[in-house]
């Protein structure tokens, strides 16, 4: 079939609906690639991709063998694809019907296009001396929190099991989020480009079998968002108050509150520069 489709005879014949076809798959593919950019899920997805690009060209250069070893693979690419990505597909679904994610109940057609790939919004950043303050008050009466910062994912995918904000990041935004007779205290707020876009989120939980026993469950949700995307993850213990920053599983613990500025600008800052 796609032997047929890529002749010059079909393309000059069809041309109009070569040309649709083409837009279409483009969109739906960089819409997609968007929203799983920075999570684990895109590498994964990369990997199939790539696998498929080489078995076709294996193919076509006739070497037997091996492009029928890489066959079998691609004979269940689509089953493989549907289990192993069932959760990112649900999201992705959902996230398609919704008008915008972000943008206050208005469908935002420059999101579908490819030139908009940089999610940064003006590179506006974080005001992380409001986050180190409202920290240093949740962490001195012991209130739990968990702030996400993601880098080149939004996180859309975690933003909708949540409430959506989109609010201006201040001290007592982020103290009234945690309170504990908040209705969203117990989820994750995700923060990027200086707005909470979301508050009361569901976060994957680690299973990393190397982590402490005693680990709760907020900071196994940091290590596990942290796992799968590139985002960073601010986590405070219900239990002693301790602050703690999570970055690639990587838990740092008793971080004070004045290392917050410091610590999350020095990685922010390439995002800045881009």
């Amino acid at each position: 079939m796609f032997d047929k489709i890529l002749t010059l005879d079909y393309i000059q014949e069809h041309w109009f609906a070569f040309s649709i076809d083409l837009l279409l798959t483009l969109l739906i593919t960089i819409q997609l690639l968007r929203a799983l950019k920075g999570s684990l899920a895109f590498n994964i997805l990369i990997g199939v991709i790539t696998i498929y690009i080489l078995w076709w060209i294996l193919a076509q250069l006739n070497l037997h063998f091996i492009s029928s070893i890489l066959g079998e693979f691609t004979k269940v690419g689509m089953l493989a694809v549907l289990i192993v990505f069932q959760q990112e597909i649900r999201k992705f679904l959902m996230l398609l019907g919704q008008n915008s994610i972000y943008g206050g109940g208005k469908v935002s057609w420059k999101n579908l296009l490819p030139w908009n790939w940089n999610i940064r919004e003006g590179n506006i950043t974080n005001n992380f001396e409001a986050v180190a303050a409202a920290c240093e008050t949740l962490a001195a009466g012991k209130t739990g929190a968990i702030l996400v910062f993601p880098k080149s994912s939004e996180l859309k995918f975690f933003a909708l099991t949540g409430e959506i904000m989109d609010a201006v990041v201040s001290k007592r935004l982020i103290e009234s989020i945690f309170n504990k007779y908040s209705p969203l205290h117990d989820g994750a707020a995700i923060v990027h480009s200086n707005r909470i876009k979301a508050a009361g989120c569901v976060l994957p939980v680690s299973e990393n079998p190397d982590l402490p026993a005693g680990m709760g469950l907020r900071h196994r949700a940091g290590v596990g968002i942290t796992e799968q995307s590139d985002a960073i993850a601010i986590v405070i213990s219900e239990e002693t108050g301790k602050i703690s920053i999570v970055k690639e599983g990587k838990v740092k613990e008793d971080v004070q509150p004045f290392d917050i500025v410091r610590m999350m600008s020095a990685e922010f800052a390439d995002e800045l520069i881009k």
